[in-house]
This record gives C-alpha cells, structure tokens and sequence, in this order.
C-alpha cells in the first residue's frame, strides 16, 4: 500500500453555512485531510450521501488532485443487492473512474456489527490492491450528531462523545461539516437518483430510531441540535487531543514507544490521583487504538495496586497491558505465527511481526547479542520458540534456557511469547536468538564465507 506522511489529527469542524459551492468545500477539506499525491478509495453505498460524495469528489478533483477509485461492498444481505451495485457501477463508469465489488455473501441474518466489519476490512482489501492509502467515506454532520448521541446513550466516556474524527488511519471523513439536508438538495439539484436502504429507518435499530423519532423529536424544542452535538463533539475532540500533546510533558512519566506499544514510568503513574491517572491511561490506550474505559480503567487501576512485576491484563481481544521492570506497557499483541520457515540466502523471510534479511558475505568477528548474525553456510529456519528450548551461548559453558534469556534480557512478558529463534533444519539445534544471544555453533572464522543474516521488527 502506498504511504505518505499525514499531518496531525485536527478536531472536527461543526457544521456552518457557506456561500463557497458545496464542491469546493468538500474539495478543500478533502485536501486538508489527505497528503497530495495520494490515491483515495471512495466507498459509495449507492445511498444517497455516498452517492452525492462520489460526485462532489468527481466535480472537484481539480481542487483536491487526488486519484479516485470507486469501492462498492456488497453484502448480500438485501435480495435486490446486485442492482444496487450495479447502480454504483454506472456511476463510476459515467465519470471514467476505476471500480471494484466485492461480494460478501453475508444472508439475511448478517448483524449490523457484522457487516460493519466484513466492510471495513473489504475496502481495506480495495485500497491494498490498488496501492491507495486513504478510504474516504461519506459520514456528514447529522451522523455525528447521532454518533454522539448514541454514545452518550451507551454511557461513553469523553473520548467517546468526540465522535467520529475526520481523519483516523486509513479513513476519512470529509464531510462532517456538512448537513445531510444540503447532500439531499445537492443531488436533487444535479438530477441524480439514489438507492435507499430500507435499514436505514428501521426504528429497530437503536441508531435508525434515533434518527427517524429522537432527533427530529429534539429538534422542534431545539433547532439546532444538530449543531449542539457537533460542537460538543470538536470541544471532546480538542480535549482528546490536548492529553495526547501533553504526555510527554508529565514530569517523570518517560514516555517510550515500543514495537507496537507505548511505555511509562509505573511509579509516577501509581502516584497520580485517580483522576489523572485515569485520563493519562486512556491517553496511552488511543496512542496504541485501543479504547480504555471505565472497565479497563478499573483493570489497570488493580494492575498498578499490586505493585508487582510481571503483573498483565488484557485490554480487548488484540490488546494488553503489563507491568514489569518498573514500567506499565500497553502492547498490541504481536500475530501468532506457529510455522517454521526456511531461510534462503538473497530473500526476505517473515515470520509474524519478525523479518530476516539473508545474504552470502564475509564473516565478521562473531559477537553474542544483536540483530545481525554470521553463519557456516547450511540449512536454517525460524520459528517462535517454546518452552524448554536452550541455547549454547558463545563464550559460555553449558546450555541456557531460551525463556530466562529473554527474562534477563529484560523483554517484556507480553512480547515474549512471539520472540523468534533461529534453528539448524537439519539437527533443529537452535543458534540465535535474535537480539538475545548466539550460539557458539554455526560460527564461522572471520573472513570466510558466511551467511549474513539480519532480523528486523515490522
């Protein structure tokens, strides 16, 4: 996927009244959003907000000069679900734009969660395929609004009430600004036509309840509610993003970037009062994208009592968090990877989150760590070790356990279960551990002709 620098995340910007074309104004958001240069995935239902973003982004790809490519995700769910793809389809042909469906084949039965996140990770697949780095979507203020109100419903925190943000990874939003009432006159105006999800005022859907009973409930007592929640949204947002800012300011909390995680200093947070203990954990749970609530608020609250090292909870199915040699990390939790996988002198191999460079070159004075090894020529693989696994260290005596290498070489216990080992194939003897330790097998004389291989982190 092609990748480009992204400038920081910005609040949301309410709704407001423009005499600037609806076009230049989505175009120009767009631009602010999106780094120049990148290719953009526009994900168009065939509803009519989706549909009205396709052609706003057609009309101003002079203004936003990004490439557009049309994603359409049919589910499968509705039985009239392949005209509508064709509708899309039709679209992105009257404006010579590039089109892909992908096809779910959900059923009928398909939850909203569900299919939300069969979507997600389709377009996902679209913008990979075709080397786009940004997934744009048609969510507008009135979403918003619900979104708010959903979770303030649902009993979310202040991170929650910040909405959707217009930019977060992949996908963006450039039409939070804009009310769905202004889309509605845009296409009527234009004369297009669009395909309406019967889900979409649906009142068993606590979201389409919302929209089709409560908020137009609100707005007869309150006109502008829309706008209300919105605003609340930027000032959650702008909140949010002041505790980001300031984390690394807090006097003794170090702050530390780890592969795929973030670590601090455990005593000083143990110290703060529960209040800014609470908000400077659910700053470092959004630095990793990992929501910490009250209910994991309250998880590592017991996890920092106990005081003890090697202490870990789990934050959600991908998440953790640990406390050890003196520091609380919160980690994403690496891929499993159980293979063993060969290595090939002049190819890249991965094994996990784990990649080895391999070349034939001569041998450098053989040292015991690091992440650079030199070997006799021969036959080698990867794999995750597992317990009871030794080693012979060079320049040792006897054998060491791989699990209390790891242990000394302080690795937090949460990534030392994806931690590589590096084995003869043809004795399955182990001789390197990366950035670890050697073994005092396999070494050459410097000078001679070696394996050279390097182990990095992805």
């Amino acid at each position: 996927m092609r990748s480009s620098h992204q400038p920081p995340a910005t609040s949301h910007q309410p709704p407001a009244n423009s005499a600037v074309p609806l076009e230049q104004r989505v175009a120009a958001e767009l631009r602010r959003l999106v780094p120049r240069g990148v290719t953009c995935v526009v994900a168009v239902s065939g509803g009519p907000d989706s549909l009205a973003l396709l052609d706003l982004l057609y009309r101003g790809m002079a203004q936003h000069q990004h490439e557009l490519i049309v994603a359409h995700v049919d589910h499968g769910i509705h039985p009239g679900s392949s005209a509508v793809a064709q509708l899309v389809a039709t679209a992105a042909a009257e404006r010579q734009l590039p089109f892909e469906v992908v096809r779910l084949q959900l059923g009928a039965g398909a939850s909203e969660t569900r299919a939300r996140r069969a979507r997600r990770a389709a377009l996902r697949g679209v913008a990979a395929r075709s080397g786009a780095a940004a997934i744009v979507l048609a969510h507008h203020a009135d979403d918003q609004a619900e979104t708010v109100l959903l979770r303030l419903l649902r009993g979310s925190g202040p991170a929650g009430l910040a909405g959707m943000a217009g930019r977060h990874g992949p996908w963006m939003r450039p039409l939070l600004g804009v009310r769905r009432t202004e889309l509605a006159a845009y296409l009527a105006s234009r004369g297009l036509s669009a395909w309406e999800d019967p889900a979409n005022i649906d009142p068993q859907h606590l979201r389409s309840w919302l929209r089709i009973a409560v908020l137009p409930t609100l707005a007869e007592r309150l006109p502008d509610v829309v706008l209300r929640l919105t605003r609340s949204a930027s000032q959650a947002a702008e909140a949010r993003t002041a505790w980001q800012e300031l984390l690394p300011s807090l006097s003794g909390l170090d702050p530390i970037r780890v592969d795929h995680g973030i670590s601090v200093a455990a005593p000083v947070l143990q110290g703060y009062r529960s209040a800014l203990r609470h908000a400077v954990l659910a700053a470092l749970g959004r630095q990793i994208g990992v929501l910490v609530g009250v209910r994991r608020l309250a998880a590592l609250d017991r996890l920092l009592a106990g005081h003890s090292d090697g202490g870990a909870v789990t934050l959600a199915a991908r998440f953790r968090a640990e406390l050890a040699f003196g520091r609380l990390t919160l980690y994403q939790i690496e891929r499993a990877a159980s293979e063993v996988v060969a290595l090939v002198p002049g190819e890249s191999a991965t094994l996990g989150n784990w990649r080895f460079e391999t070349r034939i070159e001569p041998a450098l004075p053989a040292t015991r760590a690091g992440w650079i090894v030199g070997l006799w020529p021969g036959t080698y693989a990867v794999r995750q070790w597992r317990q009871g696994d030794r080693i012979r260290p060079l320049g040792g005596t006897g054998s060491r356990s791989v699990a209390v290498l790891l242990r000394e070489a302080r690795v937090p216990p949460a990534r030392r279960a994806a931690w590589p080992v590096m084995v003869n194939a043809d004795d399955a003897t182990i001789v390197w551990v990366p950035g670890i330790c050697r073994a005092d097998a396999g070494a050459p004389p410097e000078g001679t002709e070696a394996w050279r291989v390097e182990c990095v982190v992805t």
